[in-house]
């Protein structure tokens, strides 16, 4: 069964034109195979959240013909479809994560994380965390236990070559070195993006990943989340941003 999906930000007035173009993309490919098509709100980014742009950008997708199968207005089996309404699902897969050595808990300040990224490109490398929580772990959840403000990092491993398929671009390879230890729950409780759309995905059985080639540098964070969760890979395409 072909499933595939959108997932809008009401942090704007209304949904964004390459949002939109995307959406017709997937709109067209669920329905030329009989598939379903489904909106998924993603509204973790609190700060930037805007009232009322949730139904703004509903009401402009029906305007421009795009029925869809499933959303926050339209009930389906893998309900809710809000991400603000999945806070325990993410939170139990992060933890599970760190049980099994692939994430671990971060308690750093900001100071500590401008002061190393101003270092690292002083040095002329990536700027990028230094896994200095990851080595102190033990301390690191004891302050976390007594109530310390933490993050939730990826442990992204050194010096490997990540491939996946893109229905577009052909394979696409692109090392670790290169890749941060990604955040993946924030300190207010909310996931990120990268962790929340691995989750949402194959929990709502997405069949293919359909989005902008701006999404291809964060893909292999993506798929280091698939493997360290035993589950298979959707189909990525990677469509060429609107200039």
């Amino acid at each position: 069964m072909v499933r595939t999906r959108i997932a809008p930000s009401p942090t704007g007035q209304d949904i964004h034109i390459g949002n939109l173009y995307t959406a017709y993309i997937n709109w067209a490919f669920a329905r030329k195979h009989k598939g379903q098509f489904l909106i998924r709100i993603e509204d973790t980014d609190r700060t930037r959240y805007v009232e009322g742009a949730e139904q703004k950008i509903l009401n402009t997708i029906k305007a421009y013909g795009l029925d869809y199968d499933e959303s926050v207005d339209k009930d389906g089996p893998y309900k809710p479809y809000r991400q603000s309404e999945r806070l325990k699902i993410y939170k139990k897969y992060a933890e599970e994560l760190i049980e099994k050595g692939k994430a671990y808990y971060c308690i750093c300040t900001k100071e500590r994380l401008d002061e190393v990224r101003k270092q690292m490109i002083a040095e002329k490398k990536i700027p990028k965390y230094d896994k200095y929580c990851l080595h102190i772990q033990d301390e690191v959840k004891k302050k976390v236990d007594a109530g310390e403000q933490y993050v939730i990092r990826l442990d992204v491993p050194e010096n490997v070559e990540v491939t996946f398929a893109d229905v577009i671009h052909g394979d696409i390879t692109i090392n670790t070195n290169n890749i941060d230890d990604q955040v993946l729950i924030k300190s207010d409780g909310f996931p990120t993006y990268h962790l929340a759309v691995v989750i949402d995905d194959y929990l709502m059985k997405i069949s293919h990943v359909i989005r902008a080639e701006e999404w291809i540098s964060s893909t292999p964070k993506h798929v280091l989340l698939y493997q360290a969760c035993g589950w298979q890979l959707p189909i990525f395409a990677h469509l060429p941003i609107l200039r």
